[in-house]
C-alpha cells in the first residue's frame, strides 16, 4: 500500500511523527511524506524533524505565505502533480491547517482516497478558519481517525456513517510518550537558571491565533494579566513570530520589555518545549494542541479562548477556558493554583498506540 502523508505546519509534525515510525516497521507499506511549506520558517521546521525524527520530506512544495485562498489555491496547484505521478492508495491528512483542506480536495477530485486524523473536533466558532478546514475535510473524508469522543459524535450528528469513524485515540500524545524521557535530558531549564528560574515554580506562555493577538484591545486585557501574573511567578514566553511582529506593529513592544518576570525565547524545538511544559507549574495557551497535552501530563492550563474543539481537556482534563478578559484570566489563575491535577483523568485511548491503530485500520480498509 502506498500512502502519501501530507504535514504543513509545526503541529503537523508532532501529528505525522509517529505515524511514520509506524508505517516504517510495516513490510507492506510504502509511506511518502509530503511537505507542503505552509510553514515555512525553516530553523524551526529543521528543529521539529530533527527533534521527533522525521525523516527528510520525500517532497517539498515550499508553497510559503500568503492569504488564505492564496496559499490554499497554491498547495493544490503544486499537490495535484504529485498525486498524479505517485499514484497512491491513500492521502492521509492531519489537523486542520490549510494543507489539510487543500491536499484533501485534490486527492478526492482525482478519486484517491483520504484519510483524515484527528476528525470530527468542533469549536462551534466559524471565525477560525480551522473550523472551516475541520468542516470540509471531514466533509469529503473517506476514513476519519477520532481522539475523543466528542469528535465521533459530531461526525454522527453530522451524517457521517458510522463504519468510516474510528476512535484511535491521540497521535501527539505517541509523540509525547516517545519523547518524553528524552526531553528530561533538555538543558533548557539549566539555561534559564540564570534568569531566575533555578528551582523555582514558573508559568509557560504561548500566544499566537490572531484574533488574541492582532487587535490591540484583545491583545492589551491579555497583556494586562500577564502583568499581573508575573509579578507572582515567573513566565516563559516562547514568542511566535506572528505575536513578535504584533507587539511591535502594536506598540506593545516597551511595555511587555518592563515586565521583568516575563523572559522572550525565540521559538525553541519540540523536546526543549516538552521539557518546559512538563515542569511547568502552570500553562496559558490559545493552541489547541497544548490543551491535550497539559491534560496529559497533569500540568494546569488556561485557553485564552472563548470555546475549545477538545472539550475532554476540560471535563476530564486539567484544562480552563478563559477567554481574554483580564479579569477572567486572573481568576481562573488563581483557580489553578487550588487545584489538585492530580484528580483530573487521562482521556481513553490516549495511551501511545494511536498510530498502531491508524495503521491498521488502513491496511483492513485500502
Amino acid at each position: 500500500m502506498k500512502i502519501l502523508n501530507v504535514v504543513g505546519a509545526r503541529p503537523n509534525f508532532i501529528k505525522i511523527a509517529p505515524l511514520m515510525a509506524e508505517c516504517s516497521q510495516r513490510e507492506n507499506i510504502r509511506s511518502i511524506l509530503v511537505h507542503t511549506g505552509q510553514h515555512y520558517d525553516e530553523k524551526m521546521s529543521v528543529l521539529f524533524f530533527r527533534d521527533l525524527g522525521i525523516p527528510e520530506p520525500d517532497i517539498n512544495l515550499e508553497v510559503g505565505s500568503g492569504s488564505h485562498a492564496i496559499q490554499t489555491a497554491e498547495i493544490m496547484k503544486r499537490f495535484e502533480p504529485v498525486v498524479i505521478s505517485q499514484e497512491p492508495d491513500v492521502v492521509v491528512v492531519v489537523g486542520d491547517v490549510n494543507s489539510t483542506i487543500a491536499c484533501g480536495l485534490v486527492a478526492v477530485k482525482l478519486g484517491v482516497k483520504l484519510a483524515h486524523i484527528e476528525a470530527g473536533l468542533r469549536s462551534g466558532d466559524k471565525t477560525m478558519p480551522e473550523e472551516i478546514n475541520r468542516i470540509l475535510t471531514d466533509s469529503i473524508s473517506d476514513l476519519l481517525f477520532c481522539t475523543e469522543q466528542s469528535g465521533v459524535d459530531n461526525l454522527l450528528n453530522s451524517g457521517v456513517r458510522k463504519e468510516n469513524i474510528h476512535m484511535v485515540g491521540n497521535v501527539m500524545i505517541d509523540t509525547l510518550l516517545r519523547n518524553l524521557e528524552k526531553a528530561q535530558e533538555s538543558t533548557i531549564l539549566a539555561d534559564l537558571s540564570n534568569q531566575g528560574l533555578n528551582g523555582v515554580d514558573y508559568a509557560v506562555l504561548t500566544l499566537h491565533r490572531p484574533s488574541n493577538v492582532d487587535d490591540p484591545k484583545v491583545f492589551s486585557r491579555i497583556l494586562d494579566a500577564i502583568e499581573a501574573i508575573q509579578r507572582d511567578m515567573p513566565i516563559v514566553f516562547p514568542i511566535h513570530p506572528r505575536t513578535r511582529n504584533s507587539l511591535a506593529a502594536l506598540g506593545f513592544g516597551e511595555r511587555i520589555d518592563k515586565m521583568l518576570n516575563v523572559h522572550l525565547l525565540d521559538p525553541i524545538g519540540y523536546l526543549d518545549f516538552l521539557k518546559l511544559i512538563s515542569s511547568a507549574r502552570i500553562v496559558l495557551t490559545d493552541s489547541g494542541g497544548i490543551q491535550e497535552e497539559t491534560t496529559f501530563l497533569k500540568i494546569p492550563c488556561i485557553t485564552l479562548r472563548e470555546n475549545t474543539e477538545r472539550p475532554v481537556t476540560v471535563e476530564l482534563g486539567t484544562n480552563q477556558l478563559a477567554g481574554a478578559q483580564t479579569d477572567r484570566i486572573l481568576s481562573a489563575y488563581n483557580r489553578a493554583l487550588d487545584t489538585d491535577c492530580d484528580k483530573s483523568q487521562i482521556p481513553p485511548l490516549w495511551d501511545g498506540k494511536a498510530a498502531e491503530r491508524i495503521v491498521t485500520v488502513l491496511l483492513q480498509q485500502f
